[in-house]
């Protein structure tokens, strides 16, 4: 595997993990934050613009994982940067969206 391809599968990995909240909350009928919303990444779009944008997420990782190489899900080496890009986004995601919605310091009950 050449660096190109572990280039591809890392953000695969991310657009992967960053269609997963748009979906969900899009098919939940819920508004969330898209870069289309005002402003963008911290205003709302709605449950229609989150279903889109969270496919188009899951075509953009198709595309990098399944069409850019050999991806193989056994190999650490196809694996690593797969993992390491959902891992990123995942924990950015999490610290962006947790001081909009409160969860970087839960309430004490």
């Amino acid at each position: 595997m050449n660096w190109l391809h572990a280039v591809s599968y890392f953000f695969g990995g991310l657009f992967l993990a960053n269609a997963v909240p748009h979906f969900v909350s899009g098919i939940m009928g819920k508004p969330f934050q898209t870069p289309f919303a005002k402003p963008p990444g911290r205003g709302l779009s709605s449950s229609t613009v989150n279903v889109l944008w969270g496919f188009a997420n899951f075509v953009f990782a198709y595309l990098l994982l399944l069409r850019v190489g050999q991806f193989d899900p056994r190999s650490i080496a196809c694996i690593a940067p797969f993992a390491a890009g959902a891992l990123l986004i995942s924990l950015l995601s999490a610290w962006h969206f947790g001081e909009l919605h409160g969860g970087n310091a839960p309430k004490r009950q």
